[in-house]
């Protein structure tokens, strides 16, 4: 029914047809031409990775020492167990440290670089059934297909 290069154009489109009330369950976006596109975002490094497991780590020692140090403990609500806590993000964050070298270091498709992949098209149809055509190019705002 209609063709676009960009996505955006393609939502835009879809945007214009469902503020005329036209059924969303009938339209489509689909990409043809499709392709893999991978950006590189950083380099990689034993210190980013080490420093990576240990935020991770540390959240995960703050939220198990938060749930269960004061309870483990005996803590009495008077003095709060924020020592336990703050033992737990420590020890988080050093096992979090450990498993990312660890994991990295074992990896045999070690590359260098951290990068994000992404589906492309090189254009994106909004479809809707033949039925629909002409209801949806004057919702639209198109001239219709003489029948």
């Amino acid at each position: 029914m209609a063709e676009f290069g960009q996505y955006q154009q393609a939502v835009s489109y879809v945007e214009r047809l469902l503020a005329k009330d036209f059924p969303a369950g009938m339209i489509a976006i689909v990409g043809k031409d499709l392709r893999q596109v991978e950006r590189v975002r950083g380099k990689l490094s034993y210190g980013r990775i080490a420093l990576s497991g240990a935020l991770t780590g540390s959240w995960l020692g703050f939220i198990i020492g938060f749930l269960f140090g004061p309870s483990i403990q005996g803590v009495d609500s008077t003095t709060g167990g924020t020592g336990s806590i703050i033992s737990a993000v420590v020890i988080g964050a050093g096992v979090g440290m450990l498993w990312s070298i660890l994991r990295y270091s074992t990896n045999k498709n070690k590359r260098s670089f951290m990068s994000q992949q992404q589906i492309v098209a090189s254009v994106y149809q909004v479809q809707v059934p033949m039925t629909l055509v002409n209801e949806a190019r004057a919702a639209a705002g198109e001239e219709t297909l003489a029948s």
